[in-house]
C-alpha cells in the first residue's frame, strides 16, 4: 500500500473512510455532533498552512476535504498544530487531550464539549494510525 501525504485531500478522504469503517469511534462518538478544522501550521516541508476539513456526526464523518480556501467552512472546532505536532498525535506519541491541556494543539470552540468526549478522540487517532501516512521532508 502506498503511503499518503499528511496533510493532504487524498489524507483527508482515506481518514474518512478509516472513521466510517470504525465501530469503536462509531460507539465513542455515537452522540457527538460537530465539525473541524485542523490545521497544519508550516514547518519543514510544509509551506504554507494546511486546512483539514471534517464533519463529524452521531459516529460517522460526513464530509472531510483539503479546503483550498477556509472561509469555505466555518467549523465549530478549530484546532491548530504544527506538522510536527500533527505526526506525533498520529504516530500516537501524543495523546489529543494532553496536546490541548499542554497548548501543544491550539483549540478554537467549547473546550468542555471536546474535553467530555475523550474516547471519541482516541478512537480518531486509532483510526488516522491506520492511514498508510508520510510527512514532507
Amino acid at each position: 500500500m502506498s503511503l499518503i501525504t499528511f496533510p493532504s485531500d487524498e489524507w483527508a478522504k482515506a481518514f474518512m473512510e478509516e472513521i466510517n469503517k470504525s465501530e469503536a469511534y462509531a460507539e465513542a462518538a455515537k452522540t457527538w455532533e460537530g465539525d473541524f478544522y485542523f490545521i497544519a501550521t508550516p514547518e519543514g516541508g510544509l509551506k504554507e498552512p494546511a486546512y483539514l476539513y471534517f464533519d463529524l456526526w452521531h459516529g460517522k464523518c460526513r464530509e472531510a476535504f483539503l479546503a483550498t480556501d477556509p472561509a469555505v467552512k466555518q467549523p465549530a472546532f478549530v484546532i491548530t498544530a504544527t506538522l510536527g505536532q500533527w505526526r506525533k498525535v498520529i504516530e500516537k506519541k501524543l495523546d489529543p487531550m494532553q496536546g490541548l491541556m499542554t497548548r501543544q494543539l491550539k483549540l478554537q470552540g467549547d473546550m468542555v464539549k471536546v474535553m467530555k468526549a475523550v474516547k471519541a478522540a482516541q478512537e480518531l487517532v486509532n483510526c488516522a494510525t491506520k492511514v498508510p501516512t508520510e510527512f514532507p521532508a
